[in-house]
């Protein structure tokens, strides 16, 4: 996603990290997969938006943000003692 590159993945856990951001399949979907990989492929519109909403979702991950994350987690967990 951060380089711009449609993404097509199975629902395998990651559904949470890619949001709306990528095609799902469901795992062992050979037909299902193939069928989304030529849709990012050959509808522009779909690629469009799908590189579009990647860059999107993928800005909401960063270091700072993972950081205060886990120090507000380290916090949570001292408290609880």
């Amino acid at each position: 996603m951060s380089v711009g590159v449609p993404v097509v993945t199975t629902r395998c856990g990651v559904e949470e990290v890619v949001g709306d951001a990528a095609l799902l399949v469901d795992v062992g979907d050979a037909d299902g997969l193939a069928a989304a990989l030529r849709c990012a492929h050959d509808d522009e519109s779909v690629r469009a938006r799908l590189v579009a909403a990647g860059r999107e979702r993928v800005a909401q991950f960063t270091w700072e943000r993972t950081a205060s994350g886990l120090t507000d987690l380290w916090r949570t967990a001292v408290a609880a003692g």
